[in-house]
């Protein structure tokens, strides 16, 4: 029987889920998951090491090595051969602000509110 996936906590939905080049109606679709944006967010935005970022996401260090080996590698490809990418699925749950090692401050109830709206429109 195959282990059960964690969810990996994330505390923010990306304000804008698809991005691709301008002015070229390109139909190769790259999809990021939602957690590993979360790890693009943390480290590369927010200056997490992937220490902080797995006790942040409440996975193993060694996990956060490989989403965000993944997500890198997505975002070259989308970089380099002017693909669209599409952040959205994953196996997460969004924060509530009252978990350990929440270091946003309840940014799900509030600093990341406008965020999750964007995506319902």
């Amino acid at each position: 029987m195959a282990r059960p996936k964690k969810w990996r906590k994330v505390c923010c939905l990306p304000k804008q889920n698809r991005f691709g080049p301008m002015g070229n109606k390109t139909t190769d679709i790259v999809t990021m998951s939602i957690d590993e944006y979360e790890t693009i967010r943390l480290i590369d935005a927010e200056a997490f090491t992937q220490e902080e970022c797995a006790r942040q996401m409440n996975i193993a260090r060694t996990t956060v090595q490989g989403i965000y080996n993944a997500a890198r590698g997505k975002l070259a490809e989308v970089l380099i051969h002017g693909k669209m990418l599409v952040i959205e699925g994953g196996d997460y749950k969004l924060c509530n602000g009252t978990e350990e090692y929440c270091s946003c401050g309840g940014c799900h109830k509030h600093r990341c509110r406008d965020m999750s709206d964007a995506n319902s429109i």
